[in-house]
């Protein structure tokens, strides 16, 4: 109307996305009594088959756009061409329905009846992102195959995307008591908080981004803190802002080289005592435990399932019909327990991963190592990479040194070859595995390989990660008495007892290192004791009638 002032309407602006921030998580104990668990069991159920229905779903689409021939003629176009084979790829994503947003759609149709009065929309959601990253893990070649959730195997954590409604967690101000819960589908579950620990205060005083639930398994049902099928909860609190950091964990100056292999750790400061030590030695005692465990339920399974084995002891071939094991009141008895060394074992493993890498940022905050194939390393050392996780190791490195202002470079093998290359004559030349000390004609050694790996990434220039002979010339004179000196100590525990790993060196305790031109005899003390031992045997023996 004339004579009235028209408001001038803003123009719209596509939504912004929030920048995003450095996170960190806090875990709090949940206390959950008899019925709030039997309904979170619940929640949980049909969550598993949520996530179970739209897996199936993504993966059909994923099926049909492989078989179209569309999809082979963009996987023959040379990687040159970037640009053409992202937009043919994306093309036919969105044409199949293999994208994260159609995934979202398809979850609202599966959401129905009883489903929908245990998982919300924004769940839904949460459970279609999680079910597509997984397929897309198959869609590019970096997983064979997708796995569904049984039954028996559960569904042991959901989240949220924030923290404003459904799955949640509210903390009261102080004048309320400062008390905390997560709320999900009416029901208020406590937190236990202890407002002690410095972790957990400093933890809280940071914005929630979102909650986790998550399900744990405990040792038996009369367990502290289970429920009557012999799980515990726990809630985990994606935080904004950088963890908390223990004025007892110092963080160093200076660059460490180190060197790590499936069971061992070398680790060579610019300033400082070098160390050669095994890795996460510890866990050795806890790793035959479980073995026998393993030996112990194999046994109850053949005395249980006779009809499954063949006359040699192998188990029988599958044929159309599956075979049907048994598992008596003692198997089951049997592998509880055994889960729980497991879970023993991975929390102790964990415990002394992290005291290692405060360790080393204790020496500096540059950390220079080779980057390394985990995955090839599981194909020729199983046994040792399942029980000491070195790919976790160096993920926690790499997480710490982050915080504390650090750097982690992971120098690639290919280039660098330390293990092969020698910095007096500049010449690369290959040694096997069995070959652990490094000697060449030029008079560089013999001194132990890892130890001069780790040397070698020490002085190393991260700008150009290429050995040098003349920028490691004037620091071996120093470096070499210290490298010496770390190989002496390991030696030592192995004539104490300590069981090494052969890469060390050392095949057993008290036994003869390996050969090398530059290494001292035995010493007079050792072979007169070993006389001595034999004198008694000697005596010792009943005479011959």
């Amino acid at each position: 109307m004339p004579g009235q002032r028209q408001r001038q309407q803003k123009p719209k602006h596509p939504k912004e996305k929030r920048p995003a921030t450095p996170t960190f998580l806090l875990e709090l104990p949940l206390v959950v009594d008899p019925g709030q668990a039997t309904r979170l069991r619940a929640h949980l159920e049909a969550a598993r088959q949520l996530y179970n229905a739209i897996l199936s779903q993504g993966q059909k689409c994923l099926r049909r756009m492989r078989a179209d021939a569309a999809w082979q003629a963009a996987r023959d176009l040379p990687r040159t061409q970037k640009t053409q084979r992202a937009v043919t790829f994306s093309a036919l994503r969105k044409q199949y329905g293999f994208t994260e947003a159609a995934l979202h759609e398809a979850v609202k149709g599966l959401r129905v009846g009883w489903i929908a009065e245990h998982i919300d929309a924004v769940l839904a959601q949460t459970l279609a992102t999680r079910a597509y990253r997984a397929l897309n893990r198959v869609c590019l070649g970096q997983a064979t195959r997708v796995r569904f959730k049984s039954r028996g195997r559960g569904f042991s954590s959901i989240e949220n995307k924030r923290n404003d409604t459904g799955l949640r967690f509210v903390l009261q101000p102080p004048e309320k008591g400062n008390a905390g819960f997560l709320l999900w589908n009416g029901d208020q579950l406590p937190a236990f908080i202890d407002w002690k620990d410095e972790v957990v205060t400093h933890g809280l005083r940071h914005r929630i981004k979102y909650a986790r639930l998550v399900q744990r398994p405990a040792s038996s049902p009369k367990a502290a803190g289970a429920d009557a099928e012999g799980y515990r909860y726990v809630v985990q609190l994606a935080l904004e802002g950088k963890p908390h950091h223990k004025p007892k964990h110092k963080v160093g100056q200076g660059i460490v080289g180190g060197d790590l292999g499936p069971s061992t750790l070398a680790l060579v400061p610019q300033e400082g005592e070098a160390r050669l030590e095994v890795f996460c030695a510890e866990l050795a005692p806890e790793a035959r435990a479980i073995r026998r465990l393993q030996r112990q339920m194999d046994r109850q399974r053949r005395a249980g399932n006779p009809e499954n084995y063949d006359e040699k002891g192998r188990i029988k071939k599958q044929d159309r019909k599956k075979l049907r094991w048994k598992q008596s009141k003692r198997y089951q008895a049997t592998r509880r327990r055994k889960a729980t060394k497991e879970r023993k074992l991975a929390a102790h493993r964990k415990s002394l991963q992290g005291r290692k890498v405060h360790e080393i940022v204790a020496l500096g905050n540059t950390i220079i190592i080779e980057k390394i194939s985990y995955k090839a390393w599981q194909k020729q050392f199983g046994k040792s990479v399942g029980l000491r996780a070195p790919g976790m190791f160096v993920e926690l490195l790499r997480r710490t040194v982050a915080s504390t202002g650090g750097t982690l470079v992971e120098v690639p093998t290919r280039t660098t070859a330390l293990s092969q290359w020698c910095h007096g004559c500049g010449k690369k030349v290959k040694k096997p595995l069995s070959q652990r000390w490094h000697q060449c004609a030029c008079g560089i050694g013999p001194v132990q390989r890892d130890l001069y790996s780790a040397f070698l990434a020490a002085y190393l220039d991260p700008a150009h990660p290429i050995p040098s002979c003349a920028r490691y010339q004037p620091y071996w004179e120093g470096a070499e008495a210290r490298l010496r000196a770390a190989h002496e100590r390991t030696t030592q525990r192995a004539r104490e007892g300590q069981a090494l790993p052969r890469s060390l060196g050392m095949t057993r305790a008290r036994a003869r290192l390996p050969e090398s031109p530059g290494e001292p005899p035995l010493e007079p003390a050792l072979l007169l004791w070993r006389e001595e031992r034999e004198a008694w045997a000697e005596l010792l023996e009943p005479p011959l009638l």
